[in-house]
């Protein structure tokens, strides 16, 4: 399979692509005003512990205080919290061996679906942390703030590298189940086993395959650095207070998705070209000739034809290849899917063309939630099948489907009515949400009031006025668009009002206001005059 990753950087943003024959399959944005920020470390206070929702309020500096939910409060806390007192020693844990299978996103703290919460957790649940309110603690964030919620963190630290993860005062040793072979398995282990520091933890990561001893140690020499740096960095350091910043959204994509099934990296900025050779000098110098400047007149989005692939990524309505559809709709607690069929089909061939349509949708589905990066509930509609074998075919592909997205995903099978359930991990906010603002007109509901609702508004405010106002000469400034209705007629609406409530208004059209709003002032005074009415 030829896949590529192409950067497109421009003076606002830069913009990465990734795509499989041609075919889209992730996106991501790197905003200069809201940068990334999974990965990074501080030093925080608690502001407030709440046992009756199991989780803490950490004040990291931000304008909402970070959320540590228990169950991210890790074994390692108290082993961390000995940073800050010099006399301390950590005691010494025994080495366990772990196989991860969740190295590419190490900051995750979700676990793999599974509708039943699983024994281990259910005994974590039941202890609670000894947090006291104004305790300083070093956290780490996992997921975005998403509208009015703060970052999500955790008190396990990890940090990434390009071929292992680091686990500070953790003990673990873990391989990625993405390397399948036994022997190398077992190279890479006692290979890890071999460069260790005391009191830490390691993840070999997928892209370890084949390396050698020197690259590993390589790697973990440069996180062990950053991991002291934290340390000395949080014993002279007041909280709230970043520690440490991780790498830009476009670098980690070269660190965490440059694998060697990518053939090329296309890259349309020289000073991005230089950064990631450079980057890729320190950790992976044989990767260089597949990093490529590219120098052609036409836009690199649409050599690669991704520009018209965002524009199907950011529309609501997306087709499928048998005349059929899928509509995105994000609500405030879950976002819905909806599957449309195509083009009518006889009775007795409605079974087999539902089924062809919702096996496309599987695929479709699947492939929009990892592009516009969806978290939280899920809920799809499909077409309803009768036959129970048909229904597991649906559940069966979109399985298949989610073990190419790095996010962890539960899925429940289909309901009776057709509809299916799923949760996908929610780091940061979704492409369209990072891309796009909330309309000040319509403020996110899609929908203006009727200017014959906002005429009638008008009105009841002229009755008002005609008890409680004393000045006959009045300004109304309106949008054009309202203007325009106000005007229209042999006999205006607006002569109408001056007429029935007997005032002189003097209309204004104003591109700068809402269509939604209208605003009365006094004419003379020019003192405005719309909410002192009531």
């Amino acid at each position: 399979m030829n896949k590529v990753i192409i950067i497109n950087s421009s003076a606002s943003q830069n913009r990465v692509a990734i795509t499989e024959e041609g075919n889209l399959v992730d996106f991501f944005v790197d905003h200069p005003e809201k940068q990334r920020m999974v990965g990074d470390v501080y030093l925080g206070k608690v502001a407030r512990v709440l046992p009756g929702i199991r989780a803490a309020f950490i004040d990291i500096g931000m304008k909402h205080d970070a959320f540590l939910h228990f169950s991210d409060i890790g074994e390692r806390t108290e082993a961390l919290q000995g940073i800050f007192d010099d006399d301390e020693d950590d005691d010494e844990v025994e080495e366990i061996i772990n196989d991860s299978n969740n190295e590419e996103n190490p900051n995750s703290t979700l676990e793999i679906a599974r509708p039943e919460i699983p024994k281990e957790h259910e005994t974590k649940e039941k202890v609670i942390p000894r947090l006291k309110k104004g305790e300083e603690l070093l956290i780490q964030i996992i997921k975005e703030p998403v509208k009015d919620k703060g970052v999500r963190v955790t008190s396990s630290i990890s940090l990434p590298g390009r071929f292992c993860v680091l686990l500070p005062m953790d003990n673990k040793i873990g391989v990625s189940k993405k390397i399948v072979d036994f022997k190398e398995r077992k190279r890479l282990r006692k290979i890890a086993r071999g460069i260790i520091p005391k009191d830490c933890g390691l993840i070999i990561r997928t892209a370890a395959k084949d390396q050698s001893e020197e690259a590993l140690s390589g790697d973990l020499k440069y996180l062990v650095k950053i991991w002291n740096e934290i340390q000395n960095n949080a014993k002279k350091s007041t909280p709230p207070v970043l520690l440490y910043k991780d790498l830009s959204t476009t670098i980690s994509v070269i660190r965490d998705l440059f694998t060697p099934d990518v053939s090329k990296v296309y890259v349309d900025s020289k000073k991005l070209w230089k950064e990631i050779k450079n980057y890729l000098e320190f950790i992976q110098p044989q990767l260089l000739d597949r990093i490529e400047l590219y120098k052609d007149e036409t836009p690199i989005f649409e050599t690669f034809r991704i520009e018209e692939q965002i524009k199907t990524l950011m529309g609501r309505k997306v087709p499928l290849p048998s005349g059929g559809h899928i509509v995105i709709e994000h609500t405030e607690a879950m976002v819905v899917i909806d599957v449309n069929s195509g083009r009518y089909a006889a009775k007795k061939e409605q079974e087999l063309n539902s089924l062809k349509t919702d096996l496309e949708a599987s695929r479709e589905i699947a492939r929009q939630l990892r592009l516009r990066d969806i978290g939280g509930l899920i809920v799809v509609d499909f077409i309803d099948l009768e036959d129970e074998k048909n229904r597991k075919k649906i559940y069966d592909e979109l399985k298949k489907e989610f073990k190419k997205d790095r996010a962890k995903t539960a899925i429940l099978p289909m309901t009776e009515f057709g509809l299916m359930q799923i949760t996908r991990e929610r780091i940061r906010e979704n492409i369209v949400q990072s891309m796009n603002e909330v309309c000040p007109y319509c403020l996110g509901t899609g929908l203006l009031t009727k200017k014959s609702n906002l005429i009638h508004e008008i009105e009841h405010w002229l009755r008002r006025y005609k008890i409680q106002g004393k000045d006959k000469f009045l300004t109304l400034r309106v949008h054009p668009s309202l203007g325009d209705k106000l005007k229209n007629g042999f006999i205006s609406i607006l002569t109408k009002f001056q007429l029935k409530y007997f005032v002189k208004i003097k209309l204004i059209e104003d591109e700068k206001i809402s269509p939604q709003k209208f605003q009365f002032s006094i004419s003379k005074t020019g003192e405005d005059i719309t909410e002192e009415i009531t």
